[in-house]
């Protein structure tokens, strides 16, 4: 029905302004080639728009993946970091347990020198009495 309606409106067109009814169509063919040539031409753009936002999504999980391996490279080395300070820390400790045992060892062998350092000026004064006696003895 609209095309009857749409022919007889060229038709009355053409009678009006006495134009041929074929140059009308031809000008109406034209119209609507334009019209297409403008929409295939709309259905490119947005066809190409469509690829562009596929390309931006694919840019964006490759972004949020990339930020989610600098986080987890961040956090290694976070973790090298505090294991190399282990291995310093655990040297560090060792040396300490080293010292610890000198320590024990110089406190010990003071205590032996001590002892030792007594027991001679205990000999030491019992024999300055038994001289002491002996020479008062002689003395008498």
């Amino acid at each position: 029905m609209l095309g009857f309606v749409h022919s007889h409106a060229h038709l009355l067109f053409a009678l009006q302004s006495r134009t041929p009814v074929f140059v009308q169509e031809k000008a109406c063919v034209s119209s609507c080639l334009n019209t297409l040539n403008l929409s295939a031409t709309h259905c490119n753009t947005l066809q190409h728009t469509a690829t562009h936002c596929n390309t931006l999504q694919h840019t964006t999980t490759h972004c949020s993946t990339l930020q989610h391996t600098a986080r987890h490279c961040h956090t290694l080395q976070h973790t090298a970091t505090h294991c190399n300070t282990l291995p310093h820390t655990a040297t560090h400790c060792h040396t300490l347990q080293h010292t610890t045992t000198h320590c024990n060892s110089l406190q010990l062998t003071a205590t032996h020198c001590n002892s030792l350092l007594r027991i001679v000026q205990e000999n030491t004064n019992r024999s300055s009495k038994t001289y002491s006696v002996k020479t008062k003895r002689g003395h008498s």
